[in-house]
């Protein structure tokens, strides 16, 4: 079997991801309302805002690690439903890096990359082996191969995640807040292996406060608070002009913040 490709095209004006008139509850509590995000291929978006706004349910929604009640979600022109199939179609063109980095404490780091590949992929294992070799060594980290999550540093780990949803040949990443469980001086490394990423043009959705991040590598930077888009806007103007009084205060104080 071929191996996956691991970088997207670059930005084009085709909708990679489509969401309309997204809804969702928790019980009562309404996290999403109204959400309606088209992410081009090879765009870079960052979505920002106060803890509770619905950033990571947003992300979560598009693979389907939280189902949604009203509208619908495309991903690589696949319309996204309950049924399995559907869901595991979306999901290979979906990698996702958690806050937590979700690395399985008992693999080595090879083995952490390799397992997906091989069962979901059906790759051989030295097929596996070598895409995840190449990828380790494209975020640094490829002499750490034959260690154990616990025996590598918060950042470390983190890149590991990255090259592990990397393995898996997505179309798209999405990052769940990847450097707010990492010390100050670990965030730089984990950072700059996603700008790196997105310089090559992987098609990439990160909720994240790291503005300097934003400024630097988003093609527009989104504000969500109450479960709703609130403002959007390339990040010279997204920065420079909000237009949106929640907006204003969330940035005078992040930025007050840092």
């Amino acid at each position: 079997m071929t191996s996956h490709a691991t970088t997207a095209p670059a930005t084009t004006d085709t909708p990679m991801i489509v969401m309309e008139s997204v809804e969702k509850w928790y019980g009562g509590f309404k996290a999403l309302t109204g959400i309606n995000l088209s992410v081009r291929a090879g765009e870079k978006i960052v979505l920002c805002g106060p803890s509770g706004s619905g950033k990571s349910t947003l992300i979560r929604c598009i693979n389907h690690l939280e189902a949604y009640e009203k509208g619908a979600i495309r991903v690589g022109g696949i319309a996204l439903g309950d049924d399995s199939s559907t869901i595991d179609a979306v999901r290979r063109e979906v990698g996702m890096v958690f806050q937590n980095f979700n690395l399985f404490p008992h693999l080595t780091v090879m083995q952490n990359c390799t397992l997906a590949p091989m069962r979901t992929l059906r790759q051989s294992r030295k097929e596996a082996e070598a895409t995840a070799r190449r990828l380790l060594d494209r975020v640094k980290i490829l002499e750490q191969a034959d260690k154990y999550p616990a025996q590598l540093s918060g950042g470390q780990q983190q890149r590991v995640a990255i090259a592990r949803a990397l393995c898996m040949g997505p179309k798209v990443m999405l990052f769940d807040e990847p450097t707010s469980a990492l010390d100050p001086e670990m965030v730089k490394e984990v950072l700059d292996t996603m700008v790196a990423l997105a310089e090559e043009g992987m098609t990439m959705i990160c909720v994240t406060h790291e503005m300097g991040f934003a400024r630097q590598v988003a093609d527009r930077v989104i504000f969500m608070a109450s479960g709703e888009i609130v403002e959007e806007a390339p990040p010279e103007i997204f920065f420079s002009k909000p237009s949106h009084v929640r907006t204003k205060q969330f940035l005078g104080e992040i930025l007050r913040g840092h």
